[in-house]
């Protein structure tokens, strides 16, 4: 029973992830949703035959079967990824339907953050909030709500503040105001220690990425890069290796 639910979880992640496609190139584009999905290059209404996870993608021969445009590798990616953690979720989250629910929520907000603002430098507002929400609504399983939404709301603030700084500083050149949102509610869900260790590890990140584009000449030094992408896999990083990571940074500065 537990071998099904578990691949039950993870097929519907595959679906969840299809759509999660939807939501990525079509909000930045301010699209609406509910239109029936068609190929980006001949815009062919596509059938079921063509929008099977994964399946459709390597069936088709990545190729649309209309007008044989090559189909991006982030439909398969994205729908493998979501499965992925759709089922990883369901084995670490504790056995609260709600919970694993909300969590489910939160993780699928965050790959579509990662992915429109790679893709297209936006944050959609939609997702945002419905990150938001997510932790929001994971503040009301904690014993003393008032308390725990007080400190997260402190927490948001000040995790919120170096962000915000650079933003006015740069006057948005440096960077955006979805990522000053973002970086708000991640101080809402990690609160101020695990936080700054996210924010930490996004500036590395975004750094090393950034010398490297530079040393292959994809960008230059003015170039603008989304920062969004590195906030998330900072969330990611510090949720999954917070002790590794902690210790790496006091080892780091010199603190035993």
């Amino acid at each position: 029973m537990e071998t099904f639910n578990a691949f039950f979880i993870f097929i519907l992640g595959l679906s969840i992830g299809s759509f999660l496609n939807v939501l990525i190139d079509r909000l930045p584009k301010e699209r609406s949703i509910m239109g029936r999905s068609e190929c980006d290059f001949c815009h062919h209404e596509l059938t079921w035959f063509d929008l099977v996870p994964v399946i459709s993608f390597f069936c088709l021969g990545r190729r649309c079967r209309y007008c044989r445009k090559k189909l991006s590798w982030q439909y398969p990616v994205v729908e493998m990824l979501t499965g992925a953690v759709f089922l990883s979720l369901y084995i670490c989250v504790p056995a609260n339907p709600i919970n694993r629910g909300i969590y489910l929520a939160l993780a699928s907000s965050l790959i579509v953050i990662f992915l429109s603002d790679a893709k297209y430098r936006i944050i959609p507002d939609s997702m945002q909030l419905t990150f938001f929400i997510s932790v929001l609504l994971l503040k009301f399983f904690d014993k003393n709500i008032i308390i725990s939404l007080i400190y997260g709301f402190r927490d948001s603030l000040i995790v919120m503040a170096p962000i915000l700084f650079i933003y006015l500083f740069t006057k948005g050149r440096g960077m955006g105001f979805g990522d000053v949102k973002l970086s708000f509610t991640i101080g809402f869900f990690l609160g101020i220690l695990k936080g700054f260790m996210a924010l930490y590890s996004a500036f590395v990140l975004g750094a090393i990425v950034g010398i490297i584009l530079i040393a292959i000449k994809k960008k230059r030094l003015k170039s603008k890069v989304a920062f969004g992408p590195f906030l998330v896999l900072g969330v990611i990083i510090t949720c999954i290796w917070q002790r590794e990571l902690a210790k790496m940074i006091f080892y780091f500065y010199g603190f035993k």
